[in-house]
C-alpha cells in the first residue's frame, strides 16, 4: 500500500513536470531546436535492423524526453512490457491473455515450447493447404482446379489480410494455375454482387474468417455465397466441403455450418481480431506471397518483439513512438494524427491503423474503473502521400488544426531484374525518387514553414502564400518493402499502441464500444423485415426513419 502511494506521488510529480515543460515547449519552434543543435538528427533518430526512425522533427528536447522516460517509469512501463509477454490475463475485462506475440514465436522457442508447438501445428496445416492450392491440387466439387479464393471477414479478419496482401503485391508467387485472391467485408452485399458476376462456382474457394463464427456481417455474406454455389452445383454436402474453409475459435460452429474438419483452422481466445493476421487469419496473405514469404513476415514481427522487450527506452522505437504520441496528444494538445506512406502498395495501411489504434485505445475508463485523467487515442487518419498532397495537405500546411504525422517510405523500390527493358526500370526508379523527394519536402515544410523557403522568395510572398510550419512528424524509412520489413512495421505499431495504453492506464485488448451497436441492430432487424410491428418504444427519430424505410411516410 505504501509503495502504491509512493508510485502515485511520483506519477503526479512526473506529470506536473511534463505539464510545466509543455508550457514552454508550446512556444518553442522546430526551427529553433535545429538551429540550437546541429547534431539534432543524430540525437533524435534510431536505426535498427532494416528500419530508420527519425523523430527529430518533434517539438521536444532532451530534457522533455528524459521526463517522458521518467513518466513511463512511474507508470511501470517496463513491468507491463514483461507482463505482456506472459500468459497472464492482462485483457482483464474479458478474462483473457493478449498473446498475439505468440503467433510469431519460432517453432523451436525455448521459453514457451508448448505454446509454440500449438501455434505451429495450425500454421503447418495452413502451409499444407497453401502449397496444395499453389500446385493446382485443390479441386472443387466438380473436379476443376481452384483458381479464385474469396476471403469473407470483417474488421481484423479483413483489414489485416487485405492490407498486407496489397502491400506485398511485388512478392506474389507463381502458381501452376493462375490464382486470384479477393476480399469481401461489407454487410450490404455490394462487394459480393460485383464479385459473383466475375467468378465461376466450380473454381472458387471461400474462406470464412470469424473468430466467434457468429459475426452477422460475415455469416450473411457466407450464406449468400453458399446459396450461389448450391444453385449452380447442387445442395449435396460435398459442395460445402469442397468450397469452404473456416478460421475460428469455434470448431463446433464451423462443423454445424458444414465445413469439413480438414478445412477448419483454429484460433485462440487470446488473439484479438485486430492482432490476428499472423495466425491462419493470414491464409489469404500466404496464398499471395507463399509459405516462405509468410514465414518472413512472422520473422520481421518477432525481431520487433525482441527489440521491444530488450532495448533501453532511449533506442526502443515502439516506446519512442508511443511516448511521442502521448507528448503530442496530452501535453501539446494535438488531437489528430495522420499516417502518410509514400508507396502506393501501402494504400490500406492507414485504414488498418485506424482499427488497430482507435479500437484499441479509444477508451475513457481506466483499469481502476475510474474515468481517465488524460485524453486517450487521437483521431488516426491518412492516405498514400502523393494522393494526400492533392487532398488534405492544404489543411496540414495552412489550416487551423495542429496535426502530427508519420511519413513512411522504402529506401529501395525498383530494380532492373523486374523488367524486360532497362529503360522501364530507370524511369520507374526516377518516379520512386520523385516520391521520396516529395516525402522529405513535405515533412520539411510542415516542420519549418517559411524557413524552408528561399529568403528572396519569402520577401515577395503575400500572407496567403506563407507557411506557419511547426507541425511535428516522424519519418520511418524501410530499406525495402518486403515481407520481413512489413512484419517489423506492423509490430512497431502494435507495441506503440500497448505503450500508450499503459500510460493512459486502459485496456487496449477489448472493444465493448463495438458490441452494443450490433445488439441494437439485431433488435431493429425484425422490424425492418416485417416480423415485428411495435416501434413505440423507440425514439421518435428512429421511428420516423423506419417509417420512411418501410414506405409508410
Amino acid at each position: 500500500m505504501i509503495n502504491s502511494i509512493l508510485d502515485m506521488d511520483q506519477n503526479e510529480r512526473n506529470l506536473k513536470q511534463l505539464q510545466d515543460k509543455a508550457v514552454t515547449q508550446q512556444q518553442l519552434r522546430l526551427t529553433d531546436l535545429f538551429e540550437q543543435d546541429p547534431q539534432r538528427f543524430e540525437k533524435f533518430s534510431v536505426h535498427f535492423n532494416q528500419l530508420s526512425f527519425d523523430y527529430s522533427k518533434h517539438r521536444i528536447n532532451q530534457e522533455a524526453r528524459a521526463d517522458l522516460f521518467k513518466f513511463a517509469d512511474s507508470k511501470l512501463l517496463k513491468e507491463w512490457i514483461k507482463r505482456l509477454f506472459t500468459q497472464e490475463s492482462i485483457n482483464y475485462t474479458e478474462g483473457r491473455a493478449a498473446m498475439h506475440w505468440a503467433l510469431r514465436l519460432p517453432k523451436d522457442d525455448q521459453v514457451y515450447p508448448e505454446l509454440a508447438k500449438q501455434v505451429h501445428q495450425q500454421l503447418d496445416r495452413m502451409y499444407q493447404l497453401v502449397e496444395k492450392i499453389h500446385a493446382g491440387q485443390c479441386r472443387g466439387a466438380t473436379g476443376e482446379v481452384i483458381q479464385d479464393v474469396v476471403n469473407i471477414g470483417v474488421g481484423g479478419s479483413d483489414l489485416g489480410p487485405l492490407m498486407v496482401s496489397h502491400a506485398l503485391s511485388d512478392y506474389k508467387v507463381s502458381t501452376v494455375k493462375p490464382l486470384k485472391v479477393h476480399f469481401v467485408s461489407t454487410m450490404d452485399g455490394s462487394q459480393l454482387s460485383d464479385l459473383l458476376h466475375q467468378l465461376r462456382p466450380e473454381t472458387t474457394l471461400f474462406i470464412i474468417s470469424s473468430k466467434s463464427f457468429g459475426t452477422i456481417d460475415t455469416l450473411s455474406n457466407a450464406q449468400t455465397v453458399r446459396q450461389w454455389l448450391e444453385k449452380a452445383l447442387g445442395t449435396q454436402q460435398s459442395v460445402v466441403q469442397h468450397h469452404f474453409v473456416g478460421v475460428s475459435t469455434k470448431p463446433e460452429k464451423m462443423t454445424a455450418w458444414g465445413i469439413a474438419e480438414d478445412n477448419q483452422f483454429l484460433l485462440w481466445d487470446w488473439v484479438g481480431g485486430r492482432y490476428s493476421l499472423w495466425s491462419c487469419i493470414g491464409l489469404p496473405i500466404a496464398l499471395q506471397i507463399g509459405v516462405d514469404g509468410f514465414k518472413q513476415l512472422l520473422a520481421g514481427a518477432y525481431a520487433i518483439d525482441e527489440h521491444f522487450q530488450t532495448t533501453p527506452f532511449e533506442h526502443n522505437i515502439p516506446v519512442l513512438m508511443g511516448l511521442l504520441g502521448v507528448w503530442n496528444n496530452n501535453f501539446l494538445n494535438i488531437q489528430t494524427h495522420a499516417v502518410l506512406p509514400y508507396d502506393g502498395r501501402l494504400k490500406y495501411f492507414a485504414s488498418y491503423l485506424q482499427q488497430l489504434e482507435m479500437e484499441s485505445n479509444g477508451k475513457s475508463i481506466q483499469r481502476n474503473n475510474e474515468k481517465v485523467d488524460l485524453n486517450t487515442c487521437p483521431i488516426v487518419w491518412g492516405e498514400v502521400g502523393p494522393n494526400a498532397q492533392h487532398a488534405f495537405y492544404q489543411l496540414l500546411h495552412q489550416g487551423t488544426h495542429a496535426v502530427s504525422c508519420d511519413f513512411i517510405a522504402p529506401v529501395q523500390r525498383y530494380n532492373a531484374n523486374q523488367f524486360t527493358y532497362a529503360e522501364s526500370a530507370k524511369s520507374l526508379t526516377e518516379q520512386h525518387h520523385l516520391a521520396l523527394s516529395n516525402c522529405l519536402a513535405q515533412s520539411r515544410l510542415l516542420a519549418f514553414g517559411n524557413k524552408a523557403l528561399n529568403a528572396d522568395e519569402l520577401a515577395e510572398l503575400p500572407l496567403y502564400k506563407q507557411y506557419e510550419g511547426n507541425q511535428p512528424s516522424s519519418t520511418l524509412l524501410l530499406q525495402e518493402l518486403s515481407p520481413y520489413s512489413l512484419g517489423m512495421l506492423i509490430a512497431l505499431y502494435e507495441h506503440k499502441v500497448f505503450v500508450q495504453s499503459v500510460i493512459w492506464n486502459i485496456n487496449p485488448f477489448d472493444q465493448w464500444g463495438v458490441e452494443k451497436g450490433k445488439e441494437i441492430a439485431n433488435q431493429l432487424l425484425p422490424i425492418l423485415s416485417g416480423k415485428e410491428k411495435d416501434i413505440s418504444q423507440l425514439d421518435v427519430s428512429t421511428q420516423g426513419l423506419i417509417k420512411i424505410l418501410l414506405g409508410k411516410e
